[in-house]
């Protein structure tokens, strides 16, 4: 993976993120907080992790210990998501546009909410970062659609020609 990889796929993040929530938006506001059950309850709760975690593994990149998810995971409102997700976005790529390709494979320390301390290269940490904000796109579309909204694609191939045209 090079530094322009990375910031392609953080890209793809923020793209497919913010088309999701501007899904939510069509919806009335009772929606966003509805318990349709699973991994997170609402589609409130399930965009609201995936910030909060966006937020976390930021923090973890600039060396930061965070000791809890930030307050306003617990009730989370569109707006609060949004703004979170806007710095979360500016912070990172200010943060990833200083790296080179081979600070991509320097090792990343970071401890975990239960303590434990982990090191692995910021490669891999940032596929994860990508990977788990698709996973619970995926669950908010379901949710979408059973709130009777089409969830938009959210494809990176949708992006891509996007991209590029």
């Amino acid at each position: 993976m090079t530094a322009a990889d990375a910031r392609d796929l953080t890209a793809y993040t923020a793209w497919a993120t913010a088309r999701l929530l501007d899904a939510a938006d069509a919806l009335d506001a009772k929606a966003w907080d509805t318990d349709l059950g699973g991994s997170f309850p609402s589609l409130g709760a399930t965009l609201g992790h995936l910030a909060g975690a966006e937020w976390i593994w930021l923090e973890r990149w600039h060396g930061r210990r965070p000791t809890a998810r930030p307050a306003w995971v617990d009730a989370p409102t569109p707006d609060a998501v949004r703004a979170a997700l806007a710095d979360v976005e500016r912070q990172r790529d200010a943060f990833l546009d200083g790296l080179s390709d081979a600070d991509l494979g320097a090792p990343l320390t970071y401890t975990l909410f239960s303590g434990a301390t982990q090191t692995l290269p910021l490669r891999d940490v940032l596929v994860h970062v990508v990977n788990h904000a698709t996973y619970h796109r995926g669950q908010a579309a379901s949710m979408l659609r059973r709130l009777g909204a089409v969830p938009p694609s959210t494809d990176y191939l949708v992006f891509a020609v996007e991209q590029r045209s």
